[in-house]
């Protein structure tokens, strides 16, 4: 097992250099200049640099800082140079003039991660069990009622979505059930303790549920595809003539083998959430990892465009590899020794 998981964490490190190369040429063959303006936080003279402008109209010593001065290999060199030797991934550009690019992630990363987190446990917790029901329950009224119902929430726009909720069940709306924007209320004084925390749980309400349903309905679609797969086959009709119980026969047998295409899906899931935060976070005014990707590419930020590039490299690369562990835990005839040999 230790032989084959250094194995694909060497693949996934060479892998990672590959996308921030790639990344790193797209952003600097792709048209726009971040030393043309600094929009969000602190001009060059602030932070210390020379306001000289070249025949290009950027700003000379920041065009030398972020090295768009020398050829795109030497750039990139210098970049990973940076974050290799110093864990350095560079000061922003643009959108917050100076400050080092770590920080402003690990200042919006927990919101967004927490968002994401109760997302995807609301997806999993309602998708599985529906889909199973609706496996189990096949071509019957119910089920007919449910798969309608699905796919008309997985045809829902999400921006969509989330400005019908704002209109009708926010602040202003038809019915002013939760708050319009946040993740925090804006007064909490003379609230008792349980108080606070329930005017915080109602600001997570609508951004959770918008980034969860379109999930929920595909998630449980293809729960009961991968249930109606194993059913009827001859181990299940086996285990239901030695007279096991129907629920030990479908969670215990049948759900365990389902469970493969579930944890496929769970590998591109997390990254797809994080890209999909980038609206919610938006429409709803939430300072997280999707409004900052959003500013980053608006005002051109190289490195922090190229750490948000990295982050979600390693996401989808942490979920490729969490999801190969996952299927060794499910199926007992998936193993490691198997996979080194093939």
């Amino acid at each position: 097992m230790l032989k084959y998981l250094i194995k694909r964490l060497g693949l996934a490190l060479l892998t990672m250099l590959v996308i921030l190369a790639v990344s790193y040429m797209l952003l600097r063959l792709a048209p726009g200049d971040p030393t043309k303006s600094s929009i969000m936080g602190k001009s060059p003279a602030q932070q210390g640099l020379s306001t000289e402008k070249d025949a290009l109209g950027g700003n000379t010593a920041l065009r030398g800082k972020l090295y768009l001065d020398q050829p795109l290999y030497v750039g990139f060199f210098m970049w990973m140079k940076g974050v290799v030797l110093h864990g350095d991934l560079g000061s922003s550009a643009s959108v917050d003039v100076g400050r080092p690019v770590v920080d402003l992630i690990a200042e919006r990363l927990p919101v967004t991660l927490t968002l994401n987190v109760w997302a995807i446990i609301i997806t999993y917790l309602l998708a599985i069990p529906l889909g199973i029901y609706s496996a189990v329950h096949v071509d019957s009224w119910l089920d007919k009622i449910i798969t309608f119902f699905l796919f008309f929430l997985y045809s829902l726009p999400v921006i969509w979505v989330a400005l019908i909720l704002q209109a009708t069940l926010c602040d202003g709306g038809w019915v002013s059930i939760f708050p319009l924007k946040g993740l925090t209320p804006e007064n909490t004084g003379g609230m008792s303790i349980w108080g606070a925390l329930w005017q915080q749980a109602i600001h997570y309400v609508l951004p959770i549920t918008c980034l969860a349903y379109a999930g929920f309905a595909g998630l449980s679609r293809y729960a009961r595809a991968g249930m109606l797969d194993v059913i009827n086959q001859d181990y299940i009709r086996t285990a239901r003539a030695k007279g096991l119980p129907e629920f030990f026969v479908i969670f215990k047998h049948a759900l365990r083998n389902a469970l493969i295409i579930l944890i496929t899906l769970f590998a591109g899931l997390l990254p797809g959430l994080v890209a999909g935060s980038i609206i919610i976070e938006y429409v709803f005014s939430i300072p997280g990892m999707g409004s900052l990707s959003l500013m980053a590419l608006n005002s051109r930020d190289y490195p922090l465009q190229m750490a948000l590039f990295g982050f979600a490299g390693l996401l989808t690369l942490g979920g490729i590899m969490l999801s190969d562990i996952l299927y060794v835990l499910a199926d007992p005839r998936i193993t490691f020794i198997n996979r080194q040999k093939s």
